[in-house]
């Protein structure tokens, strides 16, 4: 419904100022043409008392010299939902451009609801999230060397998360939840390295310690199965050891004669041999 009353309300003149701010990406004239083709098109967006644009965006970059800003229009978007902000460094032959923030307006209603940022490598560090668009965000990701490492959602969206989740090479291996909302986790989840759940702690009188652990079914019967095989195993193992203990210790030669046995027979005094007969 929102990208139909964009496409009947803005005319050619709107897609003019589009292509205008994906190529000067700095604000000022291109910024006014897009608030003033905004206005009256239903999206939440508001004038600020300088004239541009408040689409309540996080990435900082006004005013500043050393900060490059480009704008584009996303998948389903008629208006630049899409803002990156580069830091500018070096001079000359050795000036670029690094991206330091990026946010989105994901329901193209005009108001960013997803910020993230990076470092001087472009690796992600963090990103907040309003996922329900009512103006706070609920949730929050931490990354390390570019890879999500833990994240913090709130469910019930009063500004507060209820639920964390750690992360390990991209897969969630441990979580913690908040089920009763008083700001401290009752359950306790703990993954495999499958991502599957393995088993659930649970803190039935609220001194944040788990006292029963519930283990999937599924789970519980294939570390049986693996305990069993182990064991199973570790006696063949044992088994062949013991026998082939027993084979060194007998010495046995081709002949099933020990080594033992011939070492006492070369002890005994050689037998006489019996006189010629005369």
């Amino acid at each position: 419904m929102l990208r139909s009353i964009y496409v009947s309300t803005l005319s050619a003149s709107l897609l003019g100022a589009t292509l205008l701010l994906g190529a000067t990406g700095c604000g000022g004239a291109a910024e006014e043409a897009f608030g003033a083709q905004a206005e009256g098109s239903g999206i939440k967006a508001k004038r600020l008392p300088d004239g541009s644009l408040d689409d309540q965006g996080k990435c900082e970059y006004r005013g500043r010299q050393d900060r490059e800003v480009v704008e584009t229009a996303g998948p389903g978007s008629v208006l630049p939902n899409v803002r990156r902000v580069f830091a500018i460094v070096g001079q000359g032959l050795d000036r670029q451009r690094i991206l330091v923030c990026r946010e989105i307006d994901t329901n193209l209603d005009g108001i960013k609801d997803v910020v993230r940022r990076y470092n001087d490598k472009g690796e992600s560090l963090f990103e907040e999230a309003d996922t329900n668009f009512d103006g706070r965000v609920d949730t929050w990701l931490t990354f390390s060397k570019g890879r999500i490492a833990d994240e913090k959602l709130d469910h019930d969206f009063n500004g507060n998360p209820d639920e964390w989740k750690y992360y390990s090479a991209g897969r969630v291996t441990r979580a913690k939840r908040d089920t009763n909302q008083d700001g401290k986790p009752d359950v306790w989840e703990m993954y495999g390295t499958d991502g599957r759940l393995e088993r659930m702690g649970v803190d039935v009188d609220g001194d944040e310690r788990v006292d029963r652990w519930d283990i999937d079914s599924d789970v519980k019967r294939d570390r049986e199965a693996k305990e069993r095989a182990d064991e199973d195993a570790a006696a063949e193992k044992a088994e062949a050891e013991r026998k082939q203990g027993e084979y060194k210790t007998a010495d046995e030669d081709p002949d099933g004669v020990t080594s033992d046995a011939k070492k006492a027979d070369a002890k005994k005094p050689a037998a006489k041999k019996p006189a010629p007969k005369k």
